[in-house]
């Protein structure tokens, strides 16, 4: 699993967020377009790419994309 395939994977599911903005560092709570409906996409993107379940509190404790993406690492 390599870091920038997830990231490309996450920026796949946000429809109003330009691919090129979204970056390691990328505080996602802080989109513009974050919403319940973008983590919900994001738990099953996740799910369907690694075959791994996020819980809401790894959504939530997460601040970056790469925290989100060594919570999925963590899990494999």
């Amino acid at each position: 699993m390599e870091l920038q395939e997830f990231i490309a994977n996450f920026a796949a599911q946000m429809d109003e967020t330009d691919p090129s903005e979204i970056t390691a560092s990328t505080a996602f709570h802080d989109l513009e377009e974050w919403s319940s409906l973008s983590a919900l996409s994001i738990i099953a993107m996740v799910d369907e790419e690694y075959d791994v379940t996020l819980r809401g509190d790894d959504m939530k404790n997460a601040v970056t994309v790469e925290d989100l993406f060594n919570t999925v690492k963590s899990k494999l």
